[in-house]
């Protein structure tokens, strides 16, 4: 009974799935394709209502921002992660820097980006409206995620590996170095992995942080941006129709960034874990 229920959740999973994608696919693969390769290379329309291809802005400004808070997020989180389990284990500190971690996990996106605008955003006026401070808020996204999931991959960690490696005369630095985390790295990135595809599909919090840019913008520290995710809240509520076709568009370029990140953390993930059993 139990295997038949799951099976038939399985399998409502996988349609429900594959409708979105189908849907997703099927109407934005006309303009993605029809407009090769200048909806890669040429910047967004300023006007909704005007056709045209072009979303290199969106493209460039969803990576420039996901690239940006990925840097700041994953070390930050890792070096938690690591304190936390290795280190501070059940004491008052490491308590609550795990209750704060919780607590930010459950925090909608909107209220990061609130807090990055008022705190980062409102105190420098328009030049705080750019790819960095959209970075911050995606940074408090992705934090408490890299930092409960590389904890979880260290705990799974066999703890007779940290007691030979002390017994061989390593200190507790460097086995954390050497042993728990090259053998916890296939996890890590897994981890990580799940904290930049969210940060790749927010909207809410680069609503208020990163401004609204129709040209492509490489710098994250200087002039406004936008992002994949962004042009399609923008334009999905138009009612123009090449609007709505760039909506789709937009939602399909998405789709194609996040699995190629997918693919290629799995390929880094899997040539760690040949690389650890060898």
């Amino acid at each position: 009974m139990m295997t038949a229920l799951m099976g038939v959740s399985v399998a409502v999973i996988g349609i429900l799935l594959a409708l979105v994608l189908g849907t997703v696919v099927r109407k934005g693969w006309s303009i993605v394709a029809g407009e090769f390769p200048q909806w890669f290379t040429k910047d967004i329309q300023l006007s909704p209502r005007r056709p045209g291809p072009g979303m290199k802005a969106a493209i460039v400004g969803t990576i420039v921002a996901t690239a940006t808070a990925t840097v700041i997020a994953v070390p930050l989180g890792i070096a938690g992660a690591i304190y936390l389990n290795e280190y501070g284990k059940r004491s008052l500190f490491a308590r609550s820097l795990r209750f704060l971690t919780s607590v930010m996990a459950g925090v909608p996106s909107i209220v990061m980006g609130l807090f990055i605008y008022v705190f980062w955003v409102v105190p420098r006026g328009v030049d705080g409206l750019n790819g960095f401070s959209g970075a911050l808020a995606l940074a408090c996204l992705m934090l408490p995620i890299v930092v409960r999931s590389t904890e979880e991959m260290l705990r799974l960690v066999p703890q007779n590996l940290r007691d030979a490696s002390l017994a061989l005369g390593a200190t507790a630095s460097r086995t954390t170095l050497t042993v728990v985390i090259p053998k916890a790295a296939p996890g890590i990135i897994s981890g990580s992995l799940l904290a930049v595809a969210r940060a790749a599909g927010e909207t809410a919090p680069l609503i208020f942080t990163i401004g609204a840019a129709k040209h492509t913008n490489w710098n994250p520290f200087s002039g406004t941006n936008t992002s994949l995710s962004l042009q399609i809240y923008a334009n999905a509520k138009e009612s123009f129709p090449t609007a709505q076709e760039r909506a789709w568009g937009a939602a399909l370029t998405l789709i194609v960034l996040a699995f190629v990140f997918t693919f290629v953390a799995r390929s880094l993930s899997a040539r760690l874990s040949k690389g650890g059993e060898s």
